[in-house]
C-alpha cells in the first residue's frame, strides 16, 4: 500500500509524487509543487460538475429502467420509445445538417492505411519493440511464418535453409513486381540497380535497362546514385527500401545484390495503459507514466540477454536517404504512438483522492 502525501486537498499517492517531482516536472519550467496544486484546484472546480453529470446519468438510467418494466410484454413501437427518450432529455430532436472537419492531423491517422500494434507499455522491451516495428524485413517475416511453406525441403527449423531462402527471394520478387513494377522485365532478372537523372535504372540479365512503370514510386536512394546501398520505393504512400550488398550471404545469392526487402509496417501504435496490462495502483502507474515519458522524450532503454550477450534496446532514428531531386529525405523510424488510458473510474483518479 503506497504511501500518500497531502497537497491542496488531494491525498498523492508518493510513488506518482516522487516521479513528477524527480523525472517529469524538470525541464519543463513548472514546479512540481505548482502542478499538484493546480491539479487539486481543477478537481476542486469540476468535482462537483462531475458530481452532477453522473447523477443526471443515473437519473437517466432509472427513468428507462422504469420504462422497460412498466412496457414488459407490450408490443414494440419505436415510435413511442423514441418519443420517451426525448421526452426525457435522453435524445434530443434533430438539428438542421451541418459539416465538420479537422486540420493537423497526422498522416499516419488521416491518408495512409497500414497495421497498427497494441502493447501493455508497462513492459519497455515490448514497447520499444512495438514502437521500432514502422520497418520491417520481408525477408524475416516470410522464412519465419507459414506464408512460405515448408514442403519439398523447404522447412524453417535449425540452420539457414537455403532451399527456403530461395523461396523467399522468389517471393520478394514477385512482390516487387505487383507493388511497384518495371516498365519491362521483372525485379527478379535485374542484375543492377542504379539511380540515373532522378530515375531508376534497373540492368536486366540480358543487358538492357528498364525504369520503373510508374517513375514516381522511386521515393530515394542510400549511397553513391550509381552503386546505392539502398533504393527506396513507394505504393500507395508505404515505402519499400531494397537493401544491397553483394557482399552479404544473401546478398551473394542476387543477381542484383539483394540482400533484404524493409517494408513500412506498423504505421501508429497504442501504447496500452489499462487493456493488454493491469495497471491499477500507483506503483503500476508509475512504471507505465515513467515508460510513456521515456517514449516521448526518447530516452527509453530495455537490457536483455540474448545469445550470452546483454543486449540494450532504444527508439530507433529516423531514416534520411537522398530523394530523386538530390534533397534530403527525413522518414519517421518508429511508428506515430498513442497512449490509452481507459481505467479511470468516473468519480476518481487513480493514485490520488479527494475530499472535494
Amino acid at each position: 500500500m503506497a504511501a500518500y502525501r497531502d497537497i491542496g486537498g488531494l491525498r498523492v499517492a508518493q510513488p506518482l509524487y516522487d516521479l513528477v517531482e524527480a523525472r517529469i516536472a524538470p525541464g519543463t519550467g513548472i514546479d512540481a509543487e505548482h502542478f499538484w496544486r493546480a491539479l487539486a484546484h481543477i478537481v476542486a472546480d469540476l468535482g462537483p460538475r462531475n458530481r452532477a453529470l453522473l447523477a443526471h446519468r443515473d437519473g437517466l438510467q432509472a427513468a428507462i429502467d422504469d420504462w422497460h418494466r412498466r412496457h414488459r410484454g407490450s408490443r414494440w413501437d419505436a415510435e413511442v420509445y423514441r418519443q420517451f427518450l426525448e421526452d426525457i432529455g435522453y435524445l434530443l430532436p434533430q438539428g438542421e445538417d451541418f459539416q465538420v472537419t479537422t486540420s493537423g492531423v497526422d498522416p499516419e491517422i488521416a491518408t495512409l492505411a497500414g497495421p497498427q500494434l497494441v502493447v501493455p507499455v508497462n513492459n519497455a522491451r515490448y514497447a520499444l519493440n512495438a514502437a521500432n516495428a514502422r520497418w520491417g524485413s520481408l525477408y524475416d517475416a516470410l522464412y519465419g511464418t507459414d506464408v512460405i511453406p515448408e514442403d519439398q525441403g523447404a522447412g524453417k527449423t535449425g540452420p539457414y535453409n537455403p532451399v527456403r531462402g530461395a523461396r523467399v527471394v522468389a517471393y520478394a520478387g514477385d512482390f516487387l513486381d505487383q507493388a511497384v513494377p518495371l516498365a519491362r522485365g521483372r525485379h527478379r532478372e535485374v542484375t543492377r540497380y542504379a539511380v540515373a537523372e532522378g530515375r531508376l535504372a534497373a540492368t536486366l540479365s540480358e543487358g538492357s535497362v528498364a525504369g520503373l512503370a510508374d517513375p514516381s514510386a522511386l521515393a530515394g536512394y542510400r549511397g553513391s546514385p550509381a552503386e546505392p546501398e539502398a533504393v527506396l520505393l513507394v505504393h500507395h504512400g508505404l515505402h519499400i527500401e531494397i537493401l544491397i550488398d553483394r557482399t552479404h550471404p544473401i546478398g551473394q545469392t542476387s543477381p542484383a545484390g539483394v540482400r533484404d526487402l524493409i517494408l513500412e509496417s506498423a504505421l501508429t501504435t497504442i501504447q496500452d495503459c489499462e487493456d493488454s496490462v493491469a495497471a491499477v495502483d500507483a506503483e503500476d502507474k508509475a512504471v507505465v507514466y515513467a515508460n510513456w515519458l521515456g517514449l516521448m522524450n526518447g530516452e527509453l532503454e530495455a537490457q536483455f540477454p540474448k545469445n550470452g550477450e546483454v543486449l540494450t534496446r532504444r527508439l530507433e532514428p529516423d531514416r534520411i536517404c537522398t530523394a530523386p531531386n538530390g534533397s534530403e529525405l527525413r522518414l519517421p523510424g518508429r511508428s506515430l504512438m498513442l497512449v490509452r488510458n481507459v481505467g479511470h473510474l468516473m468519480t476518481t483518479l487513480r493514485g490520488f483522492s479527494t475530499a472535494c
